[in-house]
């Protein structure tokens, strides 16, 4: 559950009780300060860990066909379905999504495949499958998709597409450095670039025994240098690895203990940030659902340890003791269990001061 949905869910209010009162006696005057309501929600307790803006998703870029290499992109460009990775013999080499690399030429009389069927996948996500059905076969209907897409593409129109001409990787590639300079001979099967995805995500090492429940799909919460807070989703979390010459780090401390690597995806498009800019992820390491919750600040500690809240009933107030549970620092709540406490009530809290 994200941080908002913690605070939704507590849906606390605080009021002033300075309003409308006329009360002289001193438990009446203690009676109007602020109060908070106590609400029964989930509350969540996060650990903070500090992380790093990259792109995640090493990318190599094959030549499936031979050529002399033209053009190349400049590093930081991403290039997207439909565009251009490379360009051999004045020709771009365009991509396409997929798992499947390229093997052999596409066009009339071939025999069915998969590989039919994710150029046709391609086709129609580019806008030109206009009667069109996706599968094996490579059709006269194919062929004229081809057509559309290498007239709208700037390449010859020939209905066919030569082995060589595109490249199928999983998703778009934000250009990295080049193995190969400009007027070399690109051959079968040659890197031609490295790149990554081209998504800014957030990386962090996670350490098994201080996070032992994370895993990949869970929500988290990432704050950015400016203060924002965005969500976000672990997307993967990598094998555990433990230093070289640290194979027992009890022994040392802790220092350079093992840990997995962590990538997460951010929802919402991260602009004018920079890469390898720290940020702080907050992993939800419990939640409580259903519990009862007042803001921290309502806690007030009592001699001989344990914590109490003063309960305010109109002008009467009652001291109840409670016994706290996790803390959700985020959304500044605090789980809380005691006799005579109940959703609804109002518990005092600190006047916020202008």
């Amino acid at each position: 559950m994200t941080a908002a949905g913690v605070a939704g869910a507590a849906g606390f209010a605080v009021h002033d009780g300075r309003a409308g009162t006329s009360a002289t006696s001193q438990e009446a005057a203690a009676a109007a300060q602020a109060t908070a309501d106590v609400r029964r929600g989930d509350v969540a307790e996060r650990r903070w860990v500090t992380g790093t803006l990259g792109y995640a998703g090493e990318t190599a870029v094959v030549a499936p066909g031979p050529g002399i290499l033209t053009r190349l992109p400049a590093a930081g460009d991403v290039i997207a379905r439909g565009g251009a990775l490379y360009e051999t013999d004045g020709v771009p080499v365009l991509l396409m999504y997929g798992s499947r690399p390229p093997w052999r030429p596409f066009g009339p009389g071939m025999t069915d495949g998969a590989d039919v069927e994710q150029l046709e996948a391609n086709l129609v996500a580019l806008g030109h499958g206009g009667g069109l059905t996706v599968d094996r076969r490579f059709t006269a209907a194919t062929a004229q998709a081809v057509r559309r897409w290498q007239r709208a593409a700037g390449l010859p129109v020939t209905g066919e597409v030569p082995l060589g001409r595109v490249v199928f990787l999983p998703d778009a590639v934000r250009v990295g450095t080049a193995s190969l300079p400009v007027g070399a001979e690109v051959a079968a099967g040659v890197v031609v670039s490295h790149g990554t995805g081209a998504a800014l995500t957030v990386q962090f090492q996670l350490v098994p025994r201080q996070l032992p429940a994370a895993k990949a799909g869970d929500a988290v919460v990432v704050t950015l240098p400016d203060g924002t807070s965005r969500t976000g989703t672990i997307q993967e979390i990598g094998a555990v690895s433990t230093p070289a010459g640290d194979e027992n780090p009890s022994q040392n401390g802790g220092q350079n203990q093992a840990s997995a690597p962590v990538t997460v995806l951010v929802e919402g498009a991260l602009t004018g940030l920079r890469d390898h800019t720290q940020v702080q992820v907050a992993v939800t390491v419990a939640v409580h659902q259903r519990v009862l919750a007042v803001p921290v600040t309502a806690l007030n500690p009592v001699a001989g340890g344990g914590y109490e809240v003063v309960v305010v009933d109109g002008g009467a107030t009652r001291r109840v003791a409670v016994e706290a549970g996790i803390f959700d620092e985020r959304a500044g709540l605090v789980e809380v269990r005691g006799d005579g406490l109940a959703d609804g009530q109002k518990v005092r809290v600190p006047r916020a001061t202008s």
